[in-house]
């Protein structure tokens, strides 16, 4: 990214901090090939603590900017033998175990300015943003970039049992994490539209008398810089070539206001917060667009 403005979590009131390794915890604004962009550099996870409300916060605040278009980006298990480590899947659904038993970045009363009460699910990743992906994977001749897969979202923070995994993989499973989906799923409500790349960093143990090593987080440390320079290749390609035009044929969301007074129940709060950092964050985005023009 190029003039870009920096906060870290720390100086932005109500944000959370993030306490895992490899996660930097800065809000970056700036141009991402000419293109206005905020990249997060490090995620809030419910095994650190967090509600999924407040790991969706990011996306509000994204949303309250006026992002339209959200590239999502995780490190996985893999769960089919098919996919190979280092492989990258362009997400096409998911399954969210956590969400399915009442555990939901949307309970709570809803804010009819964000998005609807019961948003569909089954719409949260347009085929459209899926064509740019593999387009953009073409032509850059990224053959590990896999067309679709469905992402499986546990709360962590222990790797799976190799029951969970053979349960996962028996419901058409590709990968496994501990993050992304809340986020997706604030994203959808929202109106933002999404894409979604998963790096898997092991092959997940399914046979309980493997002799294979068991999964850490220093293999996936390890995988991620393998494939780091690659992965920022794709997205700068992504936004320049079929992502920018992909947004600017997209509808203006309404916007937000601000300055409205949100009720003092518990969502009510976290989304005060969200509008605290929105705030703050405007005059980064101001400076990029004057860069800009």
């Amino acid at each position: 990214m190029t003039a870009t403005q920096t906060f870290k979590y720390t100086d932005i009131p109500g944000f959370p901090t993030t306490s895992v390794q490899g996660h930097k915890g800065e809000l970056v604004f700036g141009l991402l090939e000419g293109v206005p962009a905020v990249c997060l550099r490090g995620r809030f996870h419910s095994y650190e603590g967090y509600s999924q409300h407040m790991t969706a916060l990011p996306v509000r605040v994204m949303r309250c900017l006026g992002v339209k278009l959200v590239i999502v980006t995780n490190a996985a298990g893999g769960l089919n033998p098919k996919n190979a480590v280092c492989d990258v899947l362009n997400v096409t659904d998911h399954f969210a175990l956590p969400q399915l038993a009442g555990e939901n970045c949307l309970i709570g009363e809803n804010d009819a300015e964000l998005g609807p009460r019961f948003p569909p699910m089954s719409n949260a990743y347009d085929p459209a943003c899926s064509a740019i992906v593999i387009a953009s994977a073409k032509a850059l001749g990224f053959d590990f970039v896999k067309p679709s897969g469905t992402y499986c979202f546990v709360r962590g923070p222990m790797y799976e049992s190799a029951a969970e995994c053979r349960f996962l993989a028996s419901i058409g499973g590709d990968a496994v994490g501990m993050s992304t989906v809340p986020e997706i799923t604030a994203a959808h409500h929202c109106g933002l539209k999404v894409i979604c790349l998963s790096l898997l960093t092991n092959a997940v143990i399914t046979d309980p008398n493997s002799t294979a090593p068991a999964a850490s987080h220093k293999e996936v440390l390890e995988a991620t810089l393998k494939r780091s320079d690659q992965i920022q290749s794709l997205v700068k390609h992504i936004v320049k070539n079929g992502g920018q035009a992909y947004v600017e044929g997209l509808p203006d969301l309404p916007a937000v206001d601000l300055t409205k007074g949100r009720s003092e129940n518990r969502f009510g709060k976290l989304v005060q917060h969200a509008f605290a950092a929105a705030a703050v964050a405007v005059a980064a985005v101001a400076v990029v667009r004057a860069v800009k023009r």
